[in-house]
């Protein structure tokens, strides 16, 4: 068994890339075990579902619209990630909500399901994250690391 760290989003519509940028920092930051992926799902849908296949622990991140301040994280576990995903906005919610709802009826669904979801300020089309959203995303990050050693991975700083 192993865990996935899964970022989400597409880097092309400014914060809704938070998801990947994330998981490109924890990679260049830490060193994970070879127990722990760490994997930009970018706006893939089902192609998704063979990566949860075989996983104790899931983590996602990703931009959630959920009418929060800019920059605002959202935590939601287990059962509750399916539904936050249909109860909240992020442009490629169908592809996400369609892989758990697979995961669930092929019975692959991880025994452990987070989300970190970020609220954006802009979805516009650009490159970089609004301030906002890349302070956030740094304490997801943390977050992430925390979360990860909570579920007994060790997972070392790289001095970066």
């Amino acid at each position: 068994m192993s865990a996935l760290v899964l970022g989400i989003g597409n880097l092309l519509i400014g914060d809704e890339g938070v998801g990947c940028r994330a998981v490109e920092e924890l990679c260049r930051r830490y060193t994970l075990p070879p127990e722990v992926e760490c994997m930009d799902g970018g706006t893939a849908g089902f192609e998704l579902l063979s990566y949860l296949d075989g996983r104790k622990e899931v983590i996602l991140i990703d931009a959630l619209q959920d009418d929060r301040a800019p920059g605002t994280v959202i935590k939601v576990e287990d059962e509750h990630v399916p539904k936050a995903f249909l109860t909240r906005t992020t442009p490629h919610q169908l592809g996400i909500c369609d892989v758990l709802a697979a995961a669930e009826l092929t019975g692959i669904m991880p025994e452990r399901l987070i989300l970190f979801g970020i609220e954006p300020k802009t979805l516009e089309v650009g490159l970089t994250l609004s301030p906002e959203v890349q302070a956030a995303m740094e304490k997801v990050v943390h977050a992430v690391v925390d979360q990860l050693r909570q579920f007994g991975y060790e997972v070392t700083h790289n001095g970066i």
